[in-house]
C-alpha cells in the first residue's frame, strides 16, 4: 500500500464526510434553525467547512502532482487541525439546551460529536501523508 497515495485520498474522504456532516441538519431542520445551532458555540462550525473544502482541493492536486506533494501534505495537516479545533470547540462549547428544543428527534443529539469525531480524520490524514513522504 503506497501511502503516499492513500493518505491524500482518506484526507479527501475525510473532509467530504465533514462537509456532509455540516449539511446533515439543513436536511432535518429548517434553516433558521440550524443557523441559530451553529451560531450558539464559541465558533461557527461552517468556518471549518471552508477548510475542509480548500484541504479537499489541495489533497487533490497534491495527489495527482498538481501541486508539490510536499506542500500539500502541511497544508493539508495544519489545515486539519484548524477543521478539528474548530469542530471541537464548536461542539464542546454549544448549549445542551438549544439541541434539545431544536427538534423532536434524537439524531441532532449526536450530530455534534460526530462532526468532531469525522473532523480528526482530516489532521490523521495530514500527518499519515507527511509521514508518507518522509517529512517527519
Amino acid at each position: 500500500m503506497d501511502g503516499s497515495r492513500v493518505a491524500p485520498l482518506v484526507g479527501i474522504v475525510g473532509c467530504c464526510l465533514v462537509l456532509l456532516a455540516l449539511l446533515a441538519p439543513y436536511l432535518g431542520l429548517g434553516s433558521g434553525a440550524v443557523g441559530t445551532y451553529y451560531a450558539a458555540g464559541a465558533l461557527n462550525p461552517l468556518v471549518g467547512g471552508l477548510f475542509a473544502a480548500v484541504t479537499t482541493i489541495v489533497l487533490a492536486a497534491g495527489r495527482t502532482g498538481r501541486t508539490d506533494p510536499a506542500t500539500a501534505a502541511g497544508v493539508a495537516l495544519v489545515f486539519g487541525l484548524i477543521v478539528a479545533g474548530v469542530s471541537l470547540a464548536w461542539s464542546l462549547t454549544v448549549p445542551e439546551s438549544i439541541v434539545f428544543q431544536l427538534t423532536t428527534t434524537s439524531l441532532i443529539e449526536f450530530h455534534r460529536w460526530t462532526l468532531a469525531l469525522v473532523s480528526l480524520v482530516i489532521p490523521a490524514s495530514g500527518a499519515w501523508y507527511t509521514r508518507a513522504l518522509g517529512l517527519v
